[in-house]
């Protein structure tokens, strides 16, 4: 880890110097064969970072057995009972892809279900417990979820809910304010006011079908390629609606319900400089700006962009993480990146900035997970259905997240 650590840290100083170098020349421009190798040393660059998360889960693993065997080891009275609640998760799960478990498997997480708040969701938190299981179906299920939804990464407030029906978020939209007032003078009233954001239960649903023979003889992760197909499915579809979602019949995205920061000038088509992200970064307030949850997202090919962006001081703004696996920075925030976010163009809405954590994230139960032998009994598939139910909204509209626009044509 510490080689590829260094070796990021590498690409990030060629690709650097290649930049340094095309500012020396008239046109400000790399050449043909210095763009190929710049946009190699970032593909390289998140090449690493995938294998980062990747090695992130294994230790998370690695840990979690550590610390079964540990607790096994100190109570070997214990180490033969039977424990009711003990279930060989694989085992029922085979059966359950067999048709031999019932109709339905009921994939839970290890918290109680209730109504919650989640400042960060990360796959690459580690779990308390000691189970030796690798990880539960539903675990991993959500964590490839959110692999493929930039905005379930950055820190949104989650809210789970057992059931369905349409909940109302509440909000304040004024402020109590005193004025001056003379002495022994009526003093106005002014109270504080309030509305309410309601959050309902979008239905996600994905079919996925395996022959007999696959569920039968395969030797590979059955489990893991499932819940990675069905996770992904959701992922994408869900994700797609948190960003740009109209918010009529679908979650109302967070681009859609942030409001303007800065418009680019112009004159280049649509992208942004140093000082338009200096001016989105101020046109957040105080009280948000310093927020843990404050970050900027935008697409990869923005963030390409911003990569290559000064500041007067000839400093680079993006800057790679410190700490090996953690987000990199832009004016000291983190930095997601989701494909939903629009390409840098004319009059598209290319980058966010503000405190992620006012974008709230309803989601229903577990994600339910059923099969049927009879769907596709002509062809000898079982079939298996993912339904994921969530809505998400932006419950504070007073400047909390502010976008980025490029100046119309």
């Amino acid at each position: 880890m510490q080689s590829l650590h260094t070796r990021r840290l590498k690409a990030w100083e060629q690709a650097k110097a290649l930049l340094d170098s095309a500012e020396g020349r008239a046109d400000h421009a790399l050449t043909a064969d210095e763009e190929q190798t710049y946009q190699r040393l970032n593909a390289d660059i998140d090449q690493i970072d995938v294998r980062v998360k990747e090695w992130a889960e294994g230790e998370k693993r690695r840990a979690e057995a550590e610390a079964a065997f540990r607790d096994l080891l100190a109570k070997p009275e214990d180490r033969n009972a039977p424990k009711p609640e003990a279930q060989d998760t694989d085992a029922q799960l085979r059966k359950f892809f067999k048709g031999e478990g019932g109709k339905a498997f009921e994939i839970r997480s290890d918290r109680v279900e209730r109504m919650d708040e989640f400042r960060v969701l990360s796959k690459l938190t580690a779990g308390a417990g000691g189970n030796t299981v690798k990880t539960s179906f539903y675990d991993r299920l959500m964590a490839h979820l959110i692999e493929v939804s930039g905005i379930l990464q950055a820190g949104p407030t989650v809210l789970t809910t057992t059931s369905g029906e349409q909940i109302q978020i509440p909000k304040t939209t004024g402020h109590s304010t005193a004025t001056l007032t003379a002495e022994a003078a009526t003093i106005a009233a002014s109270d504080p006011t309030f509305g309410q954001v309601p959050l309902d239960a979008f239905k996600y649903p994905v079919l996925l079908q395996l022959s007999n023979e696959l569920i039968t003889d395969t030797s590979v992760d059955l489990e893991g390629y499932v819940a990675m197909q069905a996770g992904r499915a959701c992922g994408n579809a869900f994700g797609a609606h948190a960003i740009t979602g109209t918010g009529t019949s679908q979650p109302n995205g967070l681009v859609t319900a942030a409001t303007l920061g800065v418009t680019g000038a112009a004159s280049v088509a649509g992208a942004f400089s140093f000082d338009n992200l200096i001016d989105l970064f101020f046109s957040v307030i105080a009280p948000y700006r310093n927020s843990p949850s404050c970050a900027w997202m935008l697409r990869d090919s923005a963030l390409a962009t911003a990569r290559k962006l000064k500041d007067t001081n000839g400093s680079y703004l993006w800057t790679p993480a410190a700490t090996l696996g953690a987000p990199d920075t832009i004016l000291s925030k983190p930095v997601y990146t989701d494909p939903n976010i629009a390409a840098v163009a004319l009059s598209a809405k290319s980058v966010i900035f503000g405190d992620i954590s006012q974008y709230f994230v309803r989601k229903v139960g577990t994600i339910r997970f059923e099969q049927s032998g009879d769907f596709a009994f002509d062809k000898d598939l079982i079939t298996y259905r993912a339904v994921l139910r969530a809505d998400g909204d932006l419950v504070d509209l007073t400047g909390a997240v502010k976008y980025f626009v490029g100046n119309a044509a």
